[in-house]
């Protein structure tokens, strides 16, 4: 059956994020003979995409081959080579991403200093076409866009964990509305998890009853709904793959059907079934055109509130 992941930054709202590209792209094409050792002042991230290169950072030595992603943290020496014979073909993007233009948002994550992308056979003709298109000496709106993709892809192999929240952000403004977006984060990349609800609430940097309070009044539901939902949501991905009832409810953690037939439709607003029928419709183009294009937006608003 299908296995599908949720996103760490899955609730994580655009506008909250803003890329900064500190220089153009850095299209690699290195010999046998470079060499390179320096540090940083903004994060690099390197991608590889022929031959292999060689780094040395904080004492590990990273061997990055085709596909294979490394961040660089600013103000780490980090020395580089070719040890091979063939040329090292690569991007290097020179970075800032913060989040509500404060934080420096990878600061706030755990991450593995390199990862081979999951995506990579996706991944691949972008980052060449990124590669190719970068203009000497300037960055663009395209290469924004293009690198913000990469990158995300990037921090969902890579991801490891959230920081300890509470250094340096309980003194600013957006500290709870931080706080209360990297709990949904993690309830919503984890929601099959029985305790990932109450973790989170233990977790933050605030008294458990107002965190609670803080949280719905913003998600708009409590954790545990805000979970149910979630996993109502990894059902429909199932169902809308062709996956029976009982199939569906198996794959986010029902074992009676009839309960989750029914929870499925206190979430989204119609049974299973009608999910189901509802999304052929529209595959069908049965709907009549109209502001919508006829598709039909879940929750439906008859789903009791949360």
């Amino acid at each position: 059956m299908d296995e599908i992941e949720g996103s760490i930054l899955a609730e994580i709202p655009p506008q909250a994020l803003s890329l900064t590209l500190t220089r153009s792209t850095i299209p690699m094409q290195h010999s046998p003979s470079w060499y390179i050792d320096k540090t940083n002042v903004v994060e690099d991230l390197i991608i590889g995409l022929e031959g292999e290169g060689r780094y040395l950072i904080e004492g590990e030595e990273i061997s990055i081959a085709p596909g294979d992603a490394l961040l660089i943290p600013r103000g780490v020496r980090f020395r580089g080579w070719n040890p091979g014979t063939e040329t090292y073909l690569g991007i290097a993007q020179h970075f800032t991403l913060k989040i509500f233009n404060q934080h420096d948002f990878t600061d706030q994550m755990k991450l593995h200093r390199k990862v081979h992308l999951s995506k990579w056979p996706l991944l691949e003709p972008l980052a060449r076409h990124y590669r190719q298109s970068a203009p000497a000496s300037s960055t663009t709106l395209a290469q924004h866009h293009m690198f913000m993709f990469l990158l995300t892809s990037f921090i969902d192999d890579a991801f490891i964990a959230w920081q300890h929240q509470e250094e340096g952000l309980m003194a600013t403004g957006d500290s709870l509305a931080l706080a209360i977006m990297f709990a949904a984060t993690q309830i919503s990349a984890d929601p099959l998890n029985p305790d990932i609800a109450d973790r989170v609430v233990e977790a933050a940097p605030y008294n458990p009853d107002y965190f609670h309070r803080e949280f719905r009044k913003r998600i708009g539901s409590t954790p545990r709904k805000f979970q149910e939902f979630k996993r109502m949501e990894r059902a429909m991905h199932f169902l809308g793959s062709g996956h029976s009832v009982g199939q569906s409810a198996a794959q986010v953690g029902y074992q009676d059907v009839y309960y989750f037939s029914r929870m499925f439709k206190r979430h989204i607003g119609t049974s299973p079934r009608g999910y189901v029928q509802n999304l052929q419709q529209h595959r069908d183009g049965a709907f009549p055109k109209g502001e919508e294009d006829g598709l039909i937006h879940y929750p439906q608003r008859q789903a009791q509130p949360a």
